[in-house]
């Protein structure tokens, strides 16, 4: 894989790459690019729209994704593991973005070292999803999706600050809010290869929020905003949904996300 001599060109590849597989693993050579200092800091480039994406799976309105019920019956579990690879696979193309779109913000080397990680989680996560849909004899592309995380991106496309406080700090941590059922309807359901997959998601997610949350207080002080406060508005602004509970305090306070800053938001 050829990637560009520094990293929002390296990201760039990765968002302009169709093959959701091939996607992946980029995301994977891009990491090992940037930790062996053959990827430059920064970089600008001429953004997409939208990331290329492939074929299939078809994308519908969230309301009109089917829903199928866990159990010992296949096809529910096939349909939850192919929205979650959907989901991750959005999560390659929104953590790409952050490392191609904010140049001008001029952050410390940590907060790339930080969104590097989240690419290549990101990727593995969804390789490991796609993985178990073969063992059960389906494929990502196989169900319709929607798209709605993108949307949140392009919600957020002018500010580095809002992007942080709805894609990790909304999103992200709403998947820490929901996994932990999943995993115990999986184990329920007799499918402790998908479980597992799900307790890896689960843990690498926390680091994730961990992250939005340490460069939202970063580039909120830098700004001179008091960050708790600052979110709020944020969110209020450009984020369409509710916040919803019940919310996994445990979870999200390992994540340095403590309840007083997001229980009170209407």
């Amino acid at each position: 894989m050829n990637l560009a001599p520094d990293l929002s060109s390296a990201a760039m590849t990765v968002l302009t790459t169709p093959q959701a597989a091939e996607k992946a693993h980029q995301a994977t050579a891009m990491a090992a690019a940037w930790r062996t200092g053959q990827l430059a800091p920064g970089g600008v480039v001429r953004l997409p729209t939208r990331p290329a994406r492939p074929e299939r799976p078809v994308l519908l309105p969230p309301r009109d994704v089917p829903r199928r019920r866990i159990g010992p019956a296949p096809e529910g579990r096939i349909a939850l593991l192919h929205a979650l690879a959907h989901i991750e696979l959005n999560a390659i193309d929104l953590a790409a973005d952050i490392l191609a779109r904010f140049p001008e913000e001029d952050m410390p080397r940590g907060f790339y070292d930080d969104w590097v990680r989240v690419v290549e989680e990101e990727g593995r996560h969804f390789l490991m999803l796609v993985g178990r849909l073969a063992e059960l004899g389906a494929a990502y592309g196989d169900l319709p999706a929607h798209d709605g995380l993108w949307e949140a991106a392009m919600e957020t496309s002018g500010d580095l600050l809002a992007r942080l406080a709805v894609v990790p700090l909304v999103l992200e941590a709403r998947g820490l809010d929901v996994t932990p059922a999943m995993i115990d309807k999986l184990k329920r359901a007799g499918d402790a290869a998908s479980a597992s997959i799900l307790e890896v998601i689960y843990q690498e997610e926390i680091g994730h929020v961990a992250a939005g949350k340490r460069w939202f207080d970063h580039l909120a002080g830098r700004r001179g905003l008091e960050p708790r406060t600052a979110w709020q508005g944020l969110v209020r602004k450009h984020f369409r949904g509710t916040l919803k509970p019940p919310f996994n305090e445990e979870a999200r306070q390992a994540a340095g996300l403590p309840s007083a800053f997001y229980a009170s938001l209407p």
